[in-house]
């Protein structure tokens, strides 16, 4: 029981899935529907600052590297074009919109990553990204158990 906890936290702070994939595992296997919550939110919330410390300390030493520099201009640009235009015309609203919508490309490793680019001040970054997380993982949680429901 403690491994699926383990495993539903490292799908939530995972980039492929986060918590939108973490609660479903949780509740799909059966754990404590609150519990499973604020593991996967919690642990989705930890992106944001484990993602602005290898944005500002790590990332400059890798962009000296062909590939990694190829790469990271690629996700640069799809973020500005993805969340850009929404984000900087409504700015921290804009941020927890892009961050709170529950699909692919959305949430909160793209949210950190326009934050960054944009230069949103740290801390109202973290608080929109984190109000992001919760609306999503809350839309994901309630549209679970109710999938769940109809399916017994």
């Amino acid at each position: 029981m403690i491994e699926d906890f383990i495993i539903a936290f490292l799908w939530s702070i995972s980039p492929f899935g986060e918590a939108k994939v973490g609660i479903p595992y949780g509740l799909l296997k059966g754990l404590d529907k609150y519990l499973v919550f604020t593991i996967c939110l919690i642990a989705n919330v930890l992106v944001f600052p484990l993602m602005f410390f290898f944005l500002e300390k790590i990332n400059k030493y890798l962009l000296r590297m062909h590939f990694y520099k190829k790469s990271a201009l690629y996700v640069a640009r799809k973020a500005k074009t993805g969340s850009g235009d929404k984000i900087k015309k409504y700015g921290f609203w804009g941020l927890i919109f892009f961050v709170m919508l529950p699909v692919p490309g959305t949430g909160v490793y793209a949210g950190s990553i326009a934050s960054y680019l944009f230069k949103i001040e740290k801390k109202k970054a973290f608080l929109a990204n984190t109000i992001g997380i919760f609306i999503s993982s809350v839309i994901i949680w309630v549209t679970t158990i109710l999938t769940m429901k109809g399916v017994q």
